[in-house]
Formats: structure tokens, sequence, C-alpha cells
């Protein structure tokens, strides 16, 4: 699957991608103020997206041949729904919002999903990030602020 709109070319990620993807998460840490907290790193990614047992799908957005930005995608299972897709990060380079290429990036995620029998895709947003909650809404989407996410670093 291949989407374009305005020379941005949204793709499935390739092996030669990892360094782009990984810059750009460390751009979404600076964001999101917590790069302090991004322990990835090529070798885990090229593992985890790419190798035998790949355990995330990655979607690149290209212009003039740079990529701008990215979504980090891959299942989960709900007991009262089944699968769903579970966006871990959309992220565009700042340089480069404003030009659609998230919408086209989310827009590709929602194909993906429906492509692999996702009944849903669901994702968070931080409650203070006005511009992806806006962005979201726009969609129709649901946001609810119920639910108290729990970690557990293993």
């Amino acid at each position: 699957m291949l989407l374009e709109q305005k020379k941005i070319t949204i793709r499935a990620a390739t092996p030669a991608d990892i360094s782009a993807l990984l810059q750009l998460v460390h751009e979404l840490a600076v964001y999101e103020k917590a790069p302090h907290e991004v322990t990835n790193t090529k070798e885990m990614m090229l593992k985890d997206g790419f190798g035998e047992h790949k355990i995330f799908d990655a979607f690149v957005a290209e212009y003039a041949g740079r990529i701008i930005g990215a979504a980090i995608t891959y299942y989960r299972y709900s007991t009262w729904k089944g699968k769903c897709l579970y966006l871990e990060d959309l992220i565009v380079t700042e340089n480069y919002r404003r030009i659609g290429a998230g919408k086209l990036l989310f827009d590709y995620c929602i194909a993906f999903g429906k492509e692999t029998n996702c009944l849903r895709m669901v994702w968070q947003v931080l409650d203070w990030n006005t511009p992806a909650i806006d962005f979201y809404k726009a969609y129709g989407a649901q946001l609810d602020e119920q639910w108290i996410n729990g970690t557990l670093d293993l």
C-alpha cells in the first residue's frame, strides 16, 4: 500500500529507515519533556520491527526524499472487541507539521488496521497536547478521560 498527497509519500518502513525512526522517537521524547526516558536502540528496533519475531509495524512519511514523520503500531487484543491496532506513536518532525503528513500517516494506519482485520484502533495522547487532541477530535475519535494508565518497568 502506498499513499501520496502534496509530494508526501506514506509507505511501510524498511530496515534502512531505522536511524530516521529513532531520530523521530527522540524528537518526540524532547517534545514530551522526557528525553531521558528513551532507552531504545537501533539494534532493538531492527530486531523488534524487522526480525524473525517482529512485534511492531512502522510507516514513514517522506517529503522531497526525506523522512519527515512516522507511525509505529502493533496489535493488541480486547476481550470485549477482539483484535485491535494500537498506535504507539504518530510523529511528524516540527518543521514539517501542518502540511498534511500527520493526517496521511493516521489515514494509512486506519487503512492498515482495516486490511489486517482490526476492529478498532487505540492510542494515548497527553492531556496537555492540545494540537494532537484537536487532530484526533477532528476524526470524531472518542477520548476517554476515565481510564488511568498503568506501567510497570520489568
